[in-house]
């Protein structure tokens, strides 16, 4: 097989990139971090039920509106007015989201609820149906290995930034003469940023020159259900064990992850700026993981990759698990395995999920992965993780209430919920070498993984 050169990708397609991709994965931390702690400050008494609901509602808002917009915009090909409005509309409601504090206390828990999950509509307008599915339009074959390494990176930065910089900006830092700015202001800040972002949007965002109207006959619900066919859809079998090889082991991280800054403040009472550095610290260093891991998902190592993540994971998370809040090395460190294990995760199963997605539907496919990625993980694994803390946690008194905060255990469960990734990672794997083999004859075993991604699953190629 010919080599083909990489098409280069303009500067001003890179700063789109980086600058609509990283802001929305900034938005995506306040939502699953700064969104729990605000909680446990404005809903009186009911916080880790609020917390369970907020997530699994979300989660399926998300899911849903990636469905239905991602194959709105296959059917229109365009996807610039999809980005710029979802960022506007994600921006307005993540203002309303801290407005909600001044609604009368019968009424927070509920607005609470509501507010985020309309949020994360928006939010998967703009970010998962349009920009996630732009990233594939402007990219080929040459290249999406270089744009899917960028994607992976960006939810890692903006988790440092994030946990680091905004729990600092919100609740200061002890010691330092600096109290913070407090939630609503900095809500008012993100949101009217995601919103600027939006307008800049119309501007700065093109549609790839290949992008054409994708219209079945039928109508629209004839080719929104399409994706749901279970004779086709059950021939990706390497694409099917890899959505499950990430549903399982994400239900295990949204086991701990809504708790980990409460886990941090509250019960071993290090305060929210401190939480934000030991985490935003463990990532940050995991970073540095992903370089060697790309040398061995570039050769089909992808499943040893996983294999191996997984184990970082289930230490890491028993280490912070038994570390007291006077062992800051060893939070860290648990925290670096821990992080490192859940950035490898993502990078190996981004890069492995894009050589598997059909071509021709690849925001409906958006909507697919967001099933395994974020509908069923963040519906069980709070389901798991919240009676966990209300009955086995550390009875704390935050502005004057009674709440529950995450017992140490919690990340040990989390890590035994881990371990049952091993299950479809065997049948992935088994499939993956079925595909690389059969791809050999046609393709250097270096270049193997970012060649003819159908083989043996019967699905085209696709990018996240």
């Amino acid at each position: 097989m010919v080599e083909k050169s990489e098409t280069k990708i303009p500067g001003r397609t890179w700063f789109v990139v980086w600058f609509v991709g990283l802001i929305g994965q900034l938005l995506w931390n306040v939502e699953n971090a700064i969104f729990n702690t605000f909680a446990y400050q404005v809903a009186p008494g009911n916080a880790p039920l609020v917390i369970q609901w907020m997530v699994a509602l979300s989660a399926v808002a998300t899911t849903i509106s990636t469905l239905v917009m991602g194959t709105w915009s296959d059917r229109v090909g365009k996807r610039r007015p999809f980005i710029a409005i979802g960022y506007i509309l994600w921006g307005i409601f993540t203002i309303c989201f801290g407005a909600s504090k001044f609604l009368p206390a019968a009424l927070i828990g509920v607005a609470l609820v509501a507010f985020d999950s309309i949020m994360s509509f928006c939010g998967s307008i703009g970010n998962d149906a349009g920009f996630s599915s732009w990233t594939t339009d402007i990219s080929d074959e040459t290249n999406r290995g270089k744009i899917g390494g960028v994607i992976a990176v960006m939810p890692v930065i903006a988790t440092i930034i994030g946990t680091v910089v905004f729990g600092i900006v919100i609740d200061g830092m002890k010691g330092s003469g600096f109290h913070g700015i407090g939630y609503f202001p900095f809500f008012l800040c993100i949101g009217g940023l995601a919103a600027v972002v939006g307008i800049v949007c119309f501007f700065m965002v093109k549609d790839a020159p290949g992008l054409k109207p994708n219209r079945t006959e039928g109508g629209y619900w004839k080719q929104f259900l399409s994706v749901f066919n279970i004779k086709e859809f059950g021939k990706m079998k390497e694409l099917i064990w890899v959505f499950i090889v990430m549903a399982v082991y994400f239900v295990a991280f949204n086991v701990f992850f809504p708790y980990i800054l409460p886990y941090f403040e509250h019960t071993l009472g290090l305060g929210l700026g401190m939480a934000g550095v030991l985490t935003g610290a463990g990532l940050g260093l995991s970073v540095l993981f992903t370089f060697p891991a790309a040398h061995f998902i570039d050769r089909g190592r992808s499943a040893e990759l996983v294999a191996v993540s997984l184990g970082m994971t289930l230490v890491g998370l028993i280490i912070v698990s038994l570390a007291g809040a006077s062992m800051i090395p060893f939070l860290l460190a648990g925290m670096l395995l821990a992080g490192g294990g859940y950035v490898l995760i993502l990078q190996t199963l981004t890069a492995w999920l894009k050589n598997l997605y059909p071509e021709t539907q690849r925001g409906q496919f958006e909507g697919i992965r967001l099933i395994f990625f974020v509908c069923i993980p963040m519906l069980l694994g709070p389901a798991i993780g919240t009676p966990i803390v209300s009955s086995l946690g550390k009875e704390v008194i935050i502005n004057g209430n009674k709440e529950m905060a995450p017992p140490a255990i919690l990340f040990r469960i989390a890590a035994y919920v881990s371990l049952l990734t091993i299950i479809p990672l065997a049948f992935a794997a088994k499939e993956h070498r079925r595909r690389l083999e059969s791809a050999s004859g046609a393709a250097p075993q270096g270049r193997a993984d970012r060649t003819s991604g159908a083989a043996g699953s019967g699905a085209g190629r696709k990018a996240d």
